[in-house]
């Protein structure tokens, strides 16, 4: 075993909420020591700065005050795909590994932004609330809503989850656009050169984008006014990725037609403005959150602290 690479007895932290299962584990099997999220944190990272590998959920990441109070740390092991919460630019310049787990909740996550989609252009959602509340049995007529397929969809975000949810909707015979980073030469889609031009031409705009400050409020004005009253938007991204409050006051007054959002820029907690609108579809970000989904991921974080910890390198690294 060479110099740089860590003893199986190196510290173990861990920050933020995971399935017991998992917590059991990492406590267990690594000795793993829960970091406070309260006043007592500054304390506790002076008493334990001898850590060398920090497992964070995605919502908690590791900020780089965090790793700057851990000057021993050489991995950060990250609960899930987003690391926006992680400070990649000290993680690197401090030679800090930054583990994700990639491709396991692929497949959910496009699950979940199909069904999304359905609900909010079907009105699916409002609609069983309009037969719960008797609206249907007094002799109502629910409003008419918006035919799938063959619709206009634009894809802000061509990754493994935008391309596995533009597979999906290959089978709704929809008229596929994306916007990327650049065009992708090993798909059929039209690539639009701006997220705005990807929104005038859509009549649903699926955000897939990853988080950060290179797409902060990427979908601003400009993008929400080309989508205009009849067009949707759906999140399965990072709430970062849109403007929010704009939205929000859009979707009140008419000038957006619907969105159907699994992010919020201060979860649990959702705009007030949002809770009414029978035209919003909200969950409560389970784009991920399947029995099979999150076992993967756990998986995939033990994978990549055992690897660490046997080799001194992590086996799904984060690219700053």
């Amino acid at each position: 075993m060479g110099a740089d690479v860590p003893a199986a007895s190196a510290r173990v932290l861990r920050s933020g909420w995971f399935k017991p299962d998992l917590v059991a584990r990492l406590d267990r099997d690594y000795g793993a020591l829960a970091v406070p999220d309260d006043e007592r944190r500054e304390s506790f990272l002076a008493t334990h700065a001898d850590a060398e590998v920090l497992v964070v959920s995605g919502r908690t990441g590791a900020p780089g005050d965090m790793m700057r109070a851990l000057p021993r740390l050489r991995a950060v092991i990250n609960h899930g795909v987003g690391v926006e919460r992680t400070d990649l630019a000290h993680a690197a310049a401090a030679g800090i590994q930054v583990a994700n787990t990639p491709d396991v909740l692929t497949d959910c996550v496009a699950d979940a932004a199909v069904a999304m989609l359905l609900d909010v252009m079907r009105g699916i959602s409002a609609a069983d609330r309009f037969v719960r509340r008797g609206a249907w049995a007094s002799g109502e007529s629910y409003p008419l809503t918006r035919k799938v397929t063959g619709a206009r969809v634009g894809i802000l975000g061509l990754g493994r989850i935008g391309r596995a949810i533009a597979r999906r909707l290959e089978g709704f015979d929809v008229a596929l656009s994306y916007h990327n980073r650049s065009a992708r030469d090993d798909v059929p889609y039209r690539y639009a050169d701006s997220v705005v031009e990807l929104a005038r031409e859509a009549d649903l705009l699926v955000v897939a984008a990853t988080g950060g400050a290179g797409t902060s409020r990427l979908v601003d004005r400009s993008v929400l006014d080309a989508l205009g009253p009849h067009g949707f938007l759906v999140n399965i991204a990072r709430a970062s990725v849109v403007d929010e409050e704009l939205m929000v006051a859009m979707l009140a007054d008419g000038r957006l037609g619907g969105a159907a959002l699994d992010v919020f820029e201060r979860e649990p907690q959702v705009p007030e403005g949002l809770l009414a609108l029978d035209n919003v579809v909200l969950l409560p970000h389970l784009g991920s959150g399947t029995v099979e989904t999150r076992e993967a991921i756990a998986r995939s974080v033990l994978a990549n602290l055992e690897a660490f910890l046997s080799t001194g390198a992590v086996l799904t690294p984060v690219r700053s």
